[in-house]
Parts: C-alpha cells; structure tokens; sequence
C-alpha cells in the first residue's frame, strides 16, 4: 500500500473535520442536532457500510477464519493498550479514578467512525468488513473491561451486555448469516446499500468536526500531562507495540493490516458518554477525543507506514 494513498484519505477526512468546524461556528450543534447525526450515523451509515461489505466479499471457510482472527486479536490488543495506559498513569502517580480514564483513553480508539470508512478507502469493501469486526472486538472490551473499570460494581451485569446489541452488531451478525447461507439481495438494495455506505466517512468527520468549537470555549479543567500522557501512547506508542506483537505472531497480512491501522486511530469518541455515565468527568473525555482526533491527523499517515514497515521486517 503506498503512503499516497493513506495521505489522500487523511486529507480528505481532515477537509470534512474543518467543513463540520465551519457549520458549528454559523448553525448551533444542539443536543438534539448530535443525536439526530448520531442516530443517523450509527444506524443508518455504518450498518450500510458492514452490509456493502458482506455483499462484495466472497464468504469461504478461510473469511471465517479470518474473522474470528481479527475479532479475538481486537480484544486482547485493546485490553493491552488500556493495561499500558494503566501503568502509565499509574507512574505518574495520579489518583486510580482519573488513572482509569487515562488507562481508557491509551488504549481504545475511534474505530468504528474513522476506522471503518478509512479502511473501506484502503482496502475496499472486504477491508471495510474486517475493520467492523475489529470494532465489534472493541465494543466487547468497552462494554466489559471499560465499564467494570469505571463503575463502582465491578461485575458484568446483564444491562451492560445489552448494550452489545445494537445495530451495526446486528449488521454483521445479519450480513454474515445471509452470507453463509448464500442469500444473494435483490440489486436494488445492494445499490441502496452501496449508497448509504457512503454516508458514513462524511457524516462521522462532520460530526467530529461539529464539536470542535464547543470543547475549544470550555474552560480547560484537565492539566496538559492529564491531556497527553493517553495522546502520547494511543497515537504513538501503542501502534509501535501492536506492529511488534503482530511481528511475532506473523498473523495472515490481511488481518496485520487492518489491526495496525486501526491501532492509529485516535481516542474513542464514547469516552465523554461513558465518563459522564460513570465517572462525571465528561469534558476530560471529550477534550481528548477532540484534540486526539486532530493530532491523528498527522500521525495516522506517518505511524501507519512506520508501522508497516516494521511488520515487514
């Protein structure tokens, strides 16, 4: 894969983050407005783009295998990221609430609304598949691992699994059972699906981009060693880490790949849900997913290829 290519994307992506910056400044981005594009983003755009994969990748026995690859690759190279963040914060001998987000924020990332479009733009629909599942991974340490740190109960309540289910996990469990079940959709909703897949990249970066003028006129309350001690490992460190752990593995290179990019990927955008539910400290989860996403920027391009590079060796 030439660097050009991942340029390219990033630089597109950064264009829809500033084109979501500008509306913010002149139409007010309401609470009912973000969940409007949540909403839409989340149920109709990503579920779209899961389903547009299925249909253009051939489902065999070896897909499969990869599947179930990058699926338990994702939760044990995310619980290690946040287990990095962990001694990280630790060492920095901060209070264990705060050391907890800091864990969090170190090693769980935007995958689902940067990941997946950016390796649909990488890898083609099959890419973009991968990537889901490697999201899908994500989402069961979020709901597991990442609530149990957070909350005073540390156990797994049937609550917090229900919050596995949702629609972009429905897409896939759906997608790939029509898929082995050789169910082939009529034309005009492979075409519709295709349509709405393309949603997905410009509404998340809008939407990332649409919060960036209201965590910049918030009075900062987190100290910059709370702010970049977790940008420092998620953006830097933890891919280095994930390109040498698949080194020794030597997994198939579809799946290196698509675990490497998605080990790039800035903060996770729930970080201020969860931190609000949980732990009150909203605006710290915000401010990392916002400048974290803006740094990524530049890093994705250069820690992906470095990345590479190293799993060639």
């Amino acid at each position: 894969m030439e660097i050009g290519t991942v340029v390219t994307s990033i630089l597109m992506m950064a264009s829809m983050i500033l084109i979501g910056s500008l509306l913010a400044r002149r139409i007010p981005f309401t609470a009912e407005r973000r969940q409007l594009l949540i909403a839409i983003i989340i149920n109709v755009a990503m579920p779209c783009i899961i389903l547009n994969g299925v249909f253009q990748t051939e489902i065999d026995a070896e897909f499969l295998m990869l599947v179930l690859l990058i699926f338990l690759g994702s939760i044990i190279i995310n619980c290690l990221g946040v287990l990095l963040g962990w001694i990280a914060a630790r060492g920095m001998r901060v209070a264990p609430d705060k050391a907890k987000e800091m864990a969090l924020l170190s090693g769980l990332g935007n995958t689902g609304f940067i990941g997946i479009p950016l390796c649909a733009a990488l890898f083609g629909p099959k890419g973009a598949l991968l990537a889901a599942i490697f999201d899908a991974g994500l989402d069961f340490t979020i709901w597991t691992l990442g609530v149990m740190m957070l909350q005073d109960e540390k156990r797994v309540s049937f609550r917090l699994l229900k919050e596995l289910i949702n629609i972009p996990m429905i897409a896939i469990f759906v997608g790939m059972l029509a898929a082995v079940m050789h169910i082939t959709p009529p034309q005009s909703v492979a075409n519709l699906t295709e349509t709405l897949a393309n949603l997905a990249s410009p509404l998340a970066m809008m939407y990332i981009g649409m919060l960036i003028p209201s965590i910049l006129k918030k009075k900062q309350t987190a100290s910059l060693h709370q702010l970049s001690m977790p940008l420092i490992i998620k953006l830097l460190i933890f891919p280095v880490a994930t390109a040498s752990l698949l080194h020794i593995f030597a997994l198939p290179i579809e799946v290196a790949q698509i675990i490497i990019v998605q080990s790039t990927m800035p903060t996770l955008t729930l970080a201020s849900i969860l931190f609000a539910r949980y732990s009150k400290d909203e605006e710290y989860g915000a401010m990392a997913t916002v400048f974290s996403t803006l740094v990524s920027i530049t890093t994705i391009p250069l820690m992906t290829m470095f990345c590479f590079y190293l799993l060639a060796k």
